[in-house]
Parts: structure tokens; sequence; C-alpha cells
């Protein structure tokens, strides 16, 4: 019999093309939370990008069946009970190194487009309007501080980019201490001063259990803050956000990650200060063919 693996959220063509080639059989199609435990009995494999979760509903309906591989078609797997589908015999993989870059780029594009206006000032000349004078007052990022919550992969990419547009950078360590980081431009710094310093906090860390960007912590940092999150909506407290902005403590936010993907917070992305995308971060034709690259050698060299 050979492997079946189903695709819930979609794949680079190639990738997919490829494993039809190595034998295996591959099944595209969506299914709602209350349909997909059941599907998975089914398969010996699934292949899933955010919108699908797999939780403990239907690790129960599946576990016990021939499903012994979920794949995370990304960076993060907090969409994905691990721990509850290890413990029934289900292996989880990701693919943390193919879409870094990508992420990466897309916070500085965010950044970019908060310091110029881009967005709302393209958005009222497709308006026919010429508002020059309004949009002429963004600052440079060269000479600023960009604190960076989460410096694991895509959060050191940030960094250094930051530096090569003349930004000095500071993280947080919560773990190990990622080697050969720090420099003049570059420093660990506690939480606090961080929050304090910082002209700029970019969040790249997993979603946890208390937002990241809260009331407290916006307290803490600088009028006129920039607010970037390319990592987890469950980071940010969208009605703490959107009062910073309205009464001016966050000058400008840039924001690709939601609470709800499928119903945003509209006020939040309309906002005129707010520059947004609907999570994107990984949507390059470039990161879409390293993801897809991953996915099949996991599969290949997955032994049950």
């Amino acid at each position: 019999m050979s492997m079946r693996v189903l695709v819930t959220d979609g794949m680079d063509a190639g990738a997919m093309e490829q494993l039809r080639k190595d034998g295996y059989e591959v099944v595209e199609q969506f299914y709602e939370p209350d349909q997909l435990g059941t599907a998975l009995r089914d398969f010996d494999a699934v292949i899933i990008r955010s919108a699908t979760k797999i939780k403990e509903p239907q690790i129960d309906a599946a576990k016990g069946s021939r499903l012994k591989l979920i794949i995370r078609a990304g960076v993060g797997v907090d969409n994905i009970a691990v721990k509850y589908a290890e413990a029934a015999g289900i292996t989880v993989k990701n693919t943390p190194r193919a879409s870094s870059n990508a992420v990466a780029e897309l916070a500085m594009a965010l950044l970019f487009s908060c310091a110029r206006n881009i967005s709302i000032a393209g958005h009222t000349m497709r308006e026919n309007k010429w508002e020059k004078k309004a949009y002429s007052k963004g600052f440079e990022l060269a000479g600023k501080t960009m604190g960076v919550i989460g410096y694991g992969r895509i959060g050191q990419m940030v960094g250094t980019k930051g530096q090569a547009l003349g930004m000095n950078v500071l993280s947080v360590v919560h773990r190990n201490k990622p080697e050969g980081c720090e420099c003049e431009t570059m420093h660990f710094v506690s939480m606090d001063e961080l929050l304090s310093q910082s002209d700029i906090i970019c969040l790249c860390a997993p979603g946890g259990d208390k937002a990241l960007v809260d009331a407290e912590s916006l307290a803490k940092m600088k009028d006129g803050v920039v607010i970037v999150n390319v990592s987890r909506g469950s980071n940010v407290d969208e009605a703490a956000l959107l009062e910073a902005l309205n009464s001016g403590k966050v000058k400008a936010a840039g924001l690709d990650v939601w609470m709800s993907e499928k119903d945003p917070n509209w006020a939040l992305a309309q906002h005129p200060a707010v520059s947004c995308t609907p999570h994107v971060g990984a949507g390059t034709k470039e990161a879409q063919k390293r993801i897809g690259a991953e996915l099949v050698d996991i599969i290949e060299h997955f032994e049950a």
C-alpha cells in the first residue's frame, strides 16, 4: 500500500509533483475542524499550513489509525497539539528554515511602510488625492534602536538587516544565548530595557499564553514607538494597540498576523497609521519552493 498524504492548505506544485513521482498518493483537500479528524484516519501523513488546526479533538478522532506524521509547512507549530499528538504515536515536524528570510524581509517592508507612510499615502493617491504635505513627515531608520523580541532564525535575520540599515539592535535572551550575534550594534538586554529604549519593536517570537504587546508593556515603551508583528496574532492585544495608536503612544504599526484570520480586527487594519498584510510572511516563490523541498525531504526520509 502506497503512503497516502493529505495536503489541506496547499503547497508548492513542484513539490507535490515530486511526491507523486516518488510514488506517494497525494490528496489536496481542505476539511472543516469537525470533519478533519475522521478524514485523517485514511492518511499516513498530513501537510498543513496556518488555516488548518490539528488539536486534541482531531487527534482523538485520528489516533489508532494509519496517521503517523503531521507536518506544518512553516516555522511555528502552535496550530498543532504537539505533545498530545506525540503521546498518541504521531510524529510532528515543521520547516523552520525555509521561510525565515521571506518573513524577515516582510518585517522590513512593513517597517519601511510605517516609516514613510507608504500604505496610507498610496491609498489616498488611488482616491485621486495629492497629499504630499500630510505624508512628508516620515522618519529614517538609520540611527534608530530596534528591539527584536524573539531572536531565533527570523529574529536574527531581522536584526542583521536592521544593522545593515544603520540601526542599533536589542533583543532579550530567554533560553540559550545565540552565539556570534553581539557586537557594537547588537546587544542582549532585559525586557524592560528593550521596551524603554527601542524606537521600533519587532515581534518574531512564538505565540504564548500572554500577549507581548499589551497595556502593561505599552506603558513602558517610548512615546511614538513603532510596532511590527510578523510572529503570531496572539502576541498583540489588539484592543490595547488600537487604543495606543489613537492616543499617539504608538506612532505606527506594521501587522502581518492577527488574532482571527477569518475575521480580523478591521478597525485596526483600517487605521491610517497601520500598514498591514493578510499573513503573507512566507508568501514568496522562493520560500514556497524551499518549503516544498523540505516537505519532500521529510516525507522521503520518514520512518514510522
